[in-house]
Order: C-alpha cells, then sequence, then structure tokens
C-alpha cells in the first residue's frame, strides 16, 4: 500500500504545471470532463504500463544501490525540469478527427512519451517489489493531478501565481533526491566539503534553471488555445 500512496503522490507533484495538465486544461474547454478523464485513462494506463515493465526489467539486472543513486539523480532532473516549466506549442492542439475520448487518449499518450512522469514511473518500477502497485499508483496519480488541472486548473491561474507551484513541485523533488543520493552512496564520501559542493552545484543548477532558463508561466495557455480555434 506504501508503494501505492508513494506513487500516487511523486506522480501528482509531478504533474502539477507539467505539459499534460495544461494539455488537461485546453482539452477541457472542447469536450466534457467525463470524456476527458476517460481518455486520460487510457492513455496513462498504457503509457505507464509500458514504463513499469521496462523498470522491472531493469530492477532485475541492476543492483539495487546503483538503481538508488540513479533514481535519486532522476528525482534531481524531475526537480530542475519542473523549475524550468513546460510550454504547449501549437502542434499539441489535438484535432477531433476519432471522437473526443479516442482523440484525448491518443494526444496524451504522445505527449507522455518522454515524459517526466514516465521516466519517472521507471525509476519507481525498477526498484520495486510489485509493479502493479506502482501502475496502479502512477495511474491514480496522473487522473487526481489532470482532473485537477481540469477541474481547478482556471482557478489556480487566477488565484495562485504558477510560479510558486513550480518551486513547491520542485523543492520537494530536490529534497526527495537528495535524501536518496546520500541513502545510497558509500559513507565515506560523504564528507563536509563533498556536501558542501555538492550543495553549490545543486543552488547553483537551480538558480540557473529556474531563474535565467525557466519557460514563462503558462497560465494563458487555455485561452489562447481557445483564440486561435
Amino acid at each position: 500500500m506504501m508503494e501505492f500512496l508513494g506513487a500516487a503522490l511523486l506522480v501528482v507533484v509531478a504533474e502539477m504545471g507539467d505539459k499534460t495538465q495544461l494539455l488537461a486544461m485546453a482539452m477541457a474547454s472542447k469536450y466534457k470532463v467525463r470524456q476527458v478523464m476517460i481518455g486520460v485513462l487510457i492513455a496513462t494506463v498504457l503509457n505507464h504500463a509500458l514504463a513499469v515493465a521496462l523498470g522491472s526489467y531493469l530492477g532485475s539486472v541492476i543492483p539495487m544501490n546503483t538503481i538508488k543513486i540513479v533514481a535519486g539523480v532522476a528525482f534531481l532532473l524531475f526537480a530542475f525540469w519542473t523549475l524550468r516549466g513546460d510550454k504547449i506549442d501549437e502542434d499539441d492542439k489535438k484535432k477531433k478527427r476519432f471522437g473526443p475520448i479516442v482523440t484525448v487518449a491518443i494526444a496524451f499518450f504522445i505527449a507522455e512519451c518522454g515524459d517526466k512522469t514516465q521516466l519517472m514511473t521507471i525509476t519507481i518500477a525498477s526498484h520495486s517489489v510489485n509493479p502493479l502497485l506502482i501502475l496502479m499508483g502512477t495511474t491514480t496519480g496522473m487522473l487526481i493531478a489532470d482532473g485537477i488541472g481540469i477541474l481547478g486548473g482556471a482557478w489556480m491561474c487566477k488565484h495562485v501565481p504558477e510560479k510558486y507551484i513550480k518551486w513547491v513541485a520542485g523543492l520537494i523533488f530536490m529534497f526527495f533526491g537528495t535524501l536518496t543520493i546520500f541513502q545510497s552512496v558509500p559513507h565515506m564520501l560523504l564528507k563536509p566539503i563533498n556536501i558542501i559542493v555538492y550543495l553549490l552545484v545543486v543552488g547553483i543548477l537551480t538558480y540557473l534553471v529556474g531563474v535565467k532558463f525557466s519557460y514563462p508561466d503558462q497560465c494563458v495557455v487555455k485561452e489562447q488555445l481557445e483564440g486561435n480555434e
């Protein structure tokens, strides 16, 4: 049960301000909430099933300690990715060709390929003893996060600056990544000088990615997509 809850929580955090959550907001402006949620469910199950299968295979051939270190680094990358933000291109406007549910499912499956939530699912599944719980957890997390994007995204964009959402999510990932790395590397490497260097590097990267080279807030995406139709 803890694996289920942990996977769901991490995906919810990862999806806040993510491209697929923004896409959920845009889709909700065209289709009914029920149709969008069903499409998201279908796409997530298929996409994350592939991710869990790949992660389980890696877990059987790579030492657990190595996997944990890689997972910690991955969480840091997720943090920087979140701080930088996402943007929706015109190509992400999916035309109504196959009906609402299939259209949404195709759009989300494509958007999730190579996305940080898919990569995170691979990472979590690689050191899990119950891949099915991971699949259920990540799928639940996606539905919760995208449900928030559909039902509450517009309100949040009006009342809560997106930069605050991104920074809270990014710092959570940074905390888990740092904790995982410190728990997995050999103790001989945990010297004060190494810790100081690590914190300096992470701090500099956080500033560069989260401030200097971050994408602008995307709260106007929904209105822009609606206006272009």
